[in-house]
């Protein structure tokens, strides 16, 4: 997921399914995610049936309309619990309300999604009392997860407060049929080749492109993903070695910045805004406005919801030029809430190798768990949406050279400055790239304190 991007990142329509028991997922807009989901009451009807929420952003794949059917699943072998999800498509907004909700301790899911951008913050003092620890209830397997997973939910007194869903090894998708009109070649080895090694590589590949775009397309769809695809192929991001809050020394930061203004300044985007309320991004997919999209492994799942049946074939993945890992999340559990065992018992199921494999077959989320990974669910895996592309092994194969870089707890809300008040501003107003910065570093400045 997130995807919020960061994941996070990933909105879809739901559907009831079953009678009063069956799960039901709930689209939420942002003014109902400041109202909408509440754990404050006790959620148990006359007849004694539990009703457990969960907030999301993006796209998590356990819905039962174009995800996996968890949920129905579920509720059919625990007739006493009803799932409602309320699910919203920015990531940011998403933890920004998450952050107030649980300081006042009301109005909180049974489960939370947390997105790895910020989940130091929430494993940090302020915030790591605020959580069940779910390495002793709910009945998890945290040795069926990779470690360092683990290892980024893990308190500094050793509780772990979430349990992982996905990870994101990083891909480039791209649109065949604008390759072709462009005079690119589409067969993804060839594809990968043009930028293998440097995502200098990848500009290039955008200029070459611009000359003979299809009227009304761009190279690529958004600098500002771009910049998040490039930061995660570094070994060093926003944080130094110890974990504190250090991008303006960070060459990582340095590299996805230069990169992603050259997309910018050289008009090789869409100009778009990922995840934005409106819908732009989402309908420049089934427009087919851009030809290429950095593809973390949740990606794929929005590709298939937003550029919808018409493109089905149309999309193809390729090596990116450096690997890397955009987003990935968890599940966690308020201490407040008043089904905090059952919610724990749902959050491990849901989060269990099992699971993680059907969530991967239906929406392309690559798992979390070491032995789903190996699997031949997803090595031999594809997604029908994307006709023959071996999904399953591009994606492990990236997946097996992570190496995660430091976290800060402020991670996430400088990725958001950067992106959407730095290149956004340089992108669609035009904004010079020092003053671009400069307004970066004053707000990081203001809003955090460190």
């Amino acid at each position: 997921m997130r995807t919020s991007s960061s994941r996070h990142e990933r909105g879809r329509g739901r559907r009831t399914v079953g009678n009063a028991v069956a799960a039901v997922a709930v689209m939420a807009t942002g003014a109902a995610l400041l109202t909408g989901c509440s754990g404050s009451g006790d959620d148990t009807a006359a007849d004694g049936t539990i009703t457990l929420r969960i907030g999301t952003f993006g796209s998590f794949g356990y819905d039962d309309a174009t995800g996996a059917k968890l949920y129905a699943e579920y509720t059919r072998t625990h007739p006493n619990i009803k799932i409602v999800e309320s699910n919203v498509a920015d990531g940011q907004k998403y933890w920004d309300t998450l952050k107030l909700r649980l300081a006042r301790g009301s109005g909180l899911a049974d489960i939370q999604a947390l997105e790895v951008g910020y989940i130091a913050e929430a494993t940090g003092p302020a915030m790591a009392g605020k959580w069940a620890d779910l390495g002793t209830a709910g009945g998890a397997d945290l040795g069926a997860f990779l470690d360092w997973k683990v290892k980024q939910a893990t308190t500094g007194d050793g509780k772990v407060i979430g349990l992982g869903t996905d990870i994101g090894p990083m891909a480039i998708c791209y649109n065949k049929d604008l390759f072709a009109a462009a005079g690119l070649p589409t067969d993804r080895a060839e594809v990968a080749e043009l930028w293998a090694g440097d995502w200098a590589k990848f500009i290039a590949t955008g200029e070459t492109y611009k000359k003979k775009a299809p009227a009304g397309t761009a190279f690529h769809d958004s600098a500002g993903g771009l910049f998040n695809a490039v930061i995660s192929s570094e070994p060093v991001q926003y944080a130094n070695a110890k974990g504190e809050l250090d991008y303006e020394n960070s060459p990582g930061v340095k590299k996805a910045w230069n990169t992603a203004v050259a997309a910018a300044t050289g008009r090789l985007t869409a100009k778009l805004r990922q995840f934005d309320e409106k819908g732009t991004w989402n309908a420049a997919f089934k427009n087919s406005k851009f030809a290429t999209v950095a593809c973390p492994s949740w990606m794929t799942g929005i590709i298939k919801d937003q550029a919808g049946p018409d493109n089905q074939g149309k999309w193809d993945i390729a090596a990116p030029p450096v690997a890397g890992n955009w987003g990935g999340s968890f599940l966690a559990v308020p201490k407040s809430g008043k089904h905090a065992k059952e919610a724990a018992e749902l959050a491990a199921w849901l989060t269990a190798p099992a699971q993680h494999a059907k969530v991967f077959g239906v929406n392309g989320n690559i798992p979390s768990s070491k032995d789903t990974l190996r699997s031949p669910a997803v090595q031999n895996a594809k997604l029908p949406y994307f006709g023959d592309t071996p999904v399953g092994k591009i994606y492990s194969q990236a997946a097996a050279g992570i190496t995660p870089a430091p976290i800060s707890r402020w991670d996430g809300q400088v990725k958001t400055f950067l992106t959407d008040n730095g290149i956004l501003d340089i992108e669609q107003r035009g904004t010079d790239p020092a003053k671009a910065w400069e307004n970066v570093r004053k707000l990081v400045d203001d809003k955090i304190e460190q």
